[in-house]
């Protein structure tokens, strides 16, 4: 697959920074091209997160959400990544903007278009289970077989049972509408490993930490005031739990450039930050603010 020119790669990170909501008409206008086009590739695919939860529960795309999220499983219904790159090629002859990355847990491909942005995630399945973002283990069960529901007046696969998949992704509260800020720490108690599968065991992430140098972010934690914090506690969900020195930096195993959660916690103060694109080889400052401790997106700020 060619690479992205210049304009692709701005429109493409403008999109993946935007937390603004989309527009609902053109989402489903975008949710039922993509479904065309993974139809005629003989693709199987359900919706997931806030697109399934908006199916399910509010039979419509949830209005203040900011993106549409598609999922499969590789190896399940006869799917390769072969399969994947054939995909990225035929959207891109729609007109889409396709970036498609190859991650631990799976194939992410990153779309956009008409302002819409879709994320398509191919899920490797280790064991009995599959990881969804932001590393919450999920039974493969639940996608063997999909359940076809009527959604913008035609039929998409779901996850089955869809209450199930939904109670292990957003909490018993999940029937409860929440917005940006009140939901996300209701996932990050869900996840019960420190490490998930398929992710670099502890002697692989010291050897990267402190002698290759390789998927290695540093951050380094302040407080309101500016002031280093020696001996906060950095958890990157899936991967650890890092302290800062005295200098107040911690060194972050980071694979590959991507999304991650972190919770920062220092004294009296603890902040969620759900969604933060960190990449390995990258110095990055956190500052608390003690009035916001979550919902804040892109406060990691790079040196």
């Amino acid at each position: 697959m060619r690479p992205l020119s210049a304009c692709e790669e701005e429109e493409l990170s403008r999109a993946i920074a935007s937390v603004e909501p989309m527009d609902v008409s053109n989402a489903s206008k975008v949710l039922l091209e993509m479904k065309q086009v993974l139809d005629d590739a003989g693709v199987r695919f359900f919706l997931r997160q806030g697109t399934c939860l908006g199916a399910i529960r509010d039979k419509a795309l949830i209005p203040w959400d900011d993106d549409l999220d598609l999922g499969s499983v590789i190896g399940l219904h006869g799917l390769t990544e072969e399969m994947v790159e054939t995909v990225a090629g035929n959207l891109r002859d729609k007109g889409y903007v396709v970036k498609l990355e190859h991650q631990d847990h799976g194939l992410q491909m990153v779309l956009v278009k008409s302002s819409i942005r879709v994320e398509w995630r191919c899920f490797r399945v280790f064991g009995d289970s599959v990881y969804q973002y932001p590393a919450v283990r999920t039974p493969v069960r639940l996608f063997t077989d999909p359940k076809e529901i009527d959604f913008l007046e035609t039929g998409f696969c779901v996850p089955n049972p869809p209450e199930e998949y939904l109670r292990l992704k957003y909490g018993e509260e999940w029937r409860v509408p929440k917005k940006s800020g009140a939901y996300e720490g209701d996932i990050l108690a869900l996840i019960t490993d420190k490490r998930a599968k398929g992710r670099a065991g502890s002697l692989k992430q010291a050897f990267a930490r402190y002698i290759s140098g390789r998927g290695v972010a540093r951050l380094r934690v302040l407080d309101q005031h500016g002031s280093p914090i020696a001996g906060a506690e950095v958890v990157v969900a899936g991967l650890g739990s890092y302290r800062t020195n005295r200098r107040g930096q911690a060194r972050l195993y980071i694979p590959q450039s991507d999304d991650y959660a972190l919770v920062i916690r220092f004294r009296n103060h603890e902040e969620l930050l759900y969604m933060e694109r960190v990449s390995p080889g990258t110095n990055y400052v956190y500052r608390a603010d003690p009035e916001v401790t979550v919902g804040r997106y892109g406060v990691l700020v790079s040196e």
